[in-house]
């Protein structure tokens, strides 16, 4: 009887150990899910945006539109200032190509490249062509729940799988438990360092969908200095036919 209780007791304690670890996995997971759906959950969009890179000693603006369909292609054209005008960025599947019309020259992205800064910005190409997806490359785990943008939010930890095509080596993510709106990310290096910090305001309605039009990137080591990127407006679910990404369509973007 006695030995009984032991493995009872023991198996209760083997349970109120997994049990919370994996439903705590399993919904950290479920709203990693949703809080990307919210942003990339419709079959194709399109979008015009402005975005300050703001330095201590200048600041410059660029505005550029963007199209996308599915998780595999994506489009991102120039359209001002002059100098860079025309310029266009292409992802088919994990390939990625810049449009340099100024010299008429095509450069692939090597895989080295997405981590370097887009057009100058706190952006890096990755994150301007979503290369990765933070629901299938990452490990998610509920730390718990604070505030941030005014909303009660989920803190998530992601931690990236080892062969995911990452360049982080620790996201975390405050995601708000009524809209599932990614108010604040802080993004590390492989070695625990705080890279940079996103901050997101200004939710509005477009198109049907509640999301932020403002987003604001501050690297963690770089006094008075970041990046502010607002979108003026969205389309979801646009006809858009496959051949329009392609690097023939670059040279044609206007």
């Amino acid at each position: 009887m006695k030995k009984l209780i032991n493995r009872l007791s023991f198996l209760f304690f083997i349970l109120s150990v997994i049990i919370p670890y994996s439903l705590s996995a399993q919904n950290a997971t479920e709203i990693i899910k949703k809080a990307d759906e919210k942003w990339n959950g419709e079959i194709s969009g399109q979008s015009n945006m402005t975005m300050s890179i703001i330095r201590p000693a200048w600041e410059r603006t660029i505005e550029f539109k963007s199209w996308s369909k599915e998780r595999d292609m994506a489009m991102t054209l120039i359209t001002y200032p002059a100098k860079e005008q025309g310029q266009a960025f292409l992802k088919r599947g994990k390939e990625m190509w810049n449009w340099m019309p100024s010299i008429e020259r095509m450069i692939k992205l090597p895989p080295s490249m997405m981590s370097d800064g887009w057009m100058g910005s706190d952006y890096t190409n990755d994150d301007i062509l979503n290369e990765s997806s933070m629901v299938t490359d990452y490990t998610h785990r509920l730390r718990g729940s604070e505030n941030a943008g005014g909303a009660d939010c989920w803190v998530i930890e992601m931690t990236p799988h080892e062969d995911a095509p990452v360049v982080w080596g620790k996201i975390v993510k405050w995601i708000s438990k009524d809209e599932y709106i990614q108010f604040k990310s802080e993004y590390y290096d492989e070695d625990g360092y705080l890279v940079k910090t996103e901050i997101a305001s200004e939710v509005k309605k477009m198109d049907s969908r509640v999301i932020p039009t403002r987003i604001e990137i501050i690297p963690a080591d770089r006094k008075n200095q970041k990046t502010v990127v607002i979108i003026k407006d969205v389309k979801f679910n646009i006809p858009i036919d496959d051949s329009f990404f392609s690097q023939q369509n670059m040279r044609r973007l206007r």
